[in-house]
């Protein structure tokens, strides 16, 4: 076993979740090459006095439950693993998928009826709003192909971006959340993107390892209605296993008026937009700032903390940290990458240049550019 995963297992227990004698922790892993980091974080957990709890599942079992799903099913699997949530006072999840398009061919159907009922009424109703939790991907050969990257390349990148000192970044984040929260206006311009809109009495938040590992992104939400120009996110994504790059939206007064993607089928790209009115709105706004994550490698947890970035997400808004109004069944991270090797770009708040080509420029916030963040 890498002895890293000991100090990954006490990072996920002892910082994100901050455990404390007594509580109940469930665990859920994807994936069996997430046993080794499971084992780690029940001896961990056991150490501070607590209680673990464990849940295994495999993306192609998975499939193979929700290809035939029907909304009764669903109904009562949400209601059995409900319960089981209402009693944890903490969650961490772990997925390793071995095939990130597993669930590619689970019909549209079946794919909102479990949304509907297991991830809202467990996730978006208990979890996330009544639990201390933390969710991550744990690597394997399959991820560091996505990311063109040997394994144990990628092994060795995963560990430098999931322990580093995120004190450091949560101090040094703390500069951004002061000039976010003075900002109204702001206009972003690069590949493909010319965007203007407000982040006026949102409230902003730092995350520096508290609920996702890797971290590193400072967040708020665009106010509902003041989104308008284009942007082209140039990033591959996945949502509900479907693939897409290049995707480009058109936005007036906060809605998603046109869409266009250079791969992926645009079908099925609007019938996300179209799931309900909130898919067509924003939900979140977010510069990335990990210095050890450079390039996308089609895993949302890793792209949306990449240096130089920021992403957009239509959807839903986190209604208790930074709530703009919106609600929706979805909330999709769309990533844009502004360093030079990517077309880079400029961010501007309220009219004065803060980031430029991933890098930035404001004497308070250069603290956050990679070469200081880096151990």
């Amino acid at each position: 076993m890498d002895h890293r995963i000991d100090k990954l297992a006490k990072n996920l227990v002892e910082h994100s979740c901050a455990v404390k004698k007594g509580q109940k922790v469930l665990i859920e892993a994807y994936g069996i090459k997430t046993l080794g980091l499971v084992e780690k974080l029940i001896e961990k957990i056991y150490e501070k006095g607590a209680f673990p709890f464990y849940l295994i599942h495999d993306d192609k079992v998975l499939r193979a439950s929700q290809i035939g799903c029907q909304k009764e099913q669903m109904e009562f699997e949400a209601q059995l693993q409900r319960t089981r949530m209402e009693g944890m006072d903490c969650f961490i999840g772990v997925r390793s998928a071995e095939n990130t398009l597993e669930l590619s061919d689970v019909p549209i159907e079946q794919t909102n009826i479990f949304s509907q009922t297991v991830f809202k009424k467990v996730h978006k109703e208990v979890r996330i709003p009544k639990t201390r939790w933390v969710v991550l991907r744990f690597p394997n050969s399959s991820m560091a192909q996505a990311a063109k990257m040997s394994t144990r390349a990628y092994e060795d990148f995963f560990y430098q971006a999931c322990t580093m000192d995120y004190g450091k970044m949560s101090e040094a984040m703390d500069y951004l959340v002061a000039y976010m929260n003075k900002t109204d206006k702001v206009y972003i311009k690069g590949q493909g993107t010319d965007l203007r809109f407000s982040i006026k009495d949102i409230p902003v938040v730092k995350c520096a390892g508290d609920f996702n590992i890797p971290d590193g992104e400072v967040f708020t939400a665009p106010v509902k209605d003041s989104i308008n120009g284009t942007s082209f996110a140039n990033a591959p994504t996945l949502y509900d296993g479907y693939y897409f790059e290049g995707i480009s939206l058109t936005w007036k007064d906060g809605k998603i008026i046109d869409c266009d993607c250079n791969v992926g089928d645009k079908k099925q790209l609007l019938s996300i937009y179209d799931r309900d009115e909130g898919a067509r709105y924003c939900g979140e706004f977010a510069l990335g700032v990990n210095p050890y994550i450079t390039h996308a490698m089609l895993e949302g947890l890793f792209d949306e903390k990449i240096a130089g970035s920021f992403h957009f997400t239509p959807g839903s808004c986190y209604t208790d940290l930074a709530p703009n109004g919106n609600t929706s069944e979805i909330h999709w991270d769309m990533v844009y990458m502004q360093t030079p090797e990517y077309g880079g770009g400029e961010i501007y708040f309220d009219d004065v240049l803060i980031r430029k080509d991933g890098l930035f420029v404001v004497d308070e916030l250069k603290c956050l550019n990679p070469d200081e963040l880096k151990d």
